[in-house]
């Protein structure tokens, strides 16, 4: 299950995007929209400029923005930074010892093409399809939808 870490931090990334701001945009501006407590939205947004998807900046004119373009970014890549590993089973984690019951275990090939599915959706995601998708399901309605 994606927690609200992951969530958030995709929507807080999908909300930069869609600013399509040249300078920084102010941290409550992202908390009010996003509904997200200012708190929180720091523990994540700490998280984000620290890997470099985001580049933060205090004081006057402060604010967050992405370090590249919203095509650039894949699901994926934001998920994996804000959750840690999507592997389904503890044997298919990165760095995982090898399971003594690998050679046996009947459902290992099926957690293998389920880790692959989702990695593939998710890493052939951007944020940009995310942009497009959540415009074309707005339209009209001027509402967001909460993910």
């Amino acid at each position: 299950m994606i927690s609200t870490r992951g969530r958030y931090g995709l929507r807080v990334m999908v909300d930069l995007a869609e600013q399509n701001a040249e300078g920084y945009v102010p941290l409550n501006e992202i908390a009010e929209r996003q509904q997200i407590s200012i708190k929180y939205l720091e523990i994540i947004l700490k998280t984000l400029v620290q890997h470099g998807l985001l580049k933060g900046h205090r004081g006057k004119g402060g604010g967050y923005k992405l370090t590249r373009k919203p095509e650039e970014y894949s699901v994926g890549e934001i998920l994996e930074l804000t959750e840690g590993s999507l592997a389904t089973v503890a044997c298919l984690l990165p760095g995982a010892e090898a399971c003594p019951n690998s050679g046996q275990c009947r459902t290992l090939p099926m957690w293998r093409r389920y880790d692959a599915l989702t990695h593939d959706f998710f890493y052939g995601m951007t944020l940009k399809d995310l942009v497009i998708e959540d415009q074309q399901a707005n339209q009209g309605d001027g509402g967001k939808i909460d993910g």
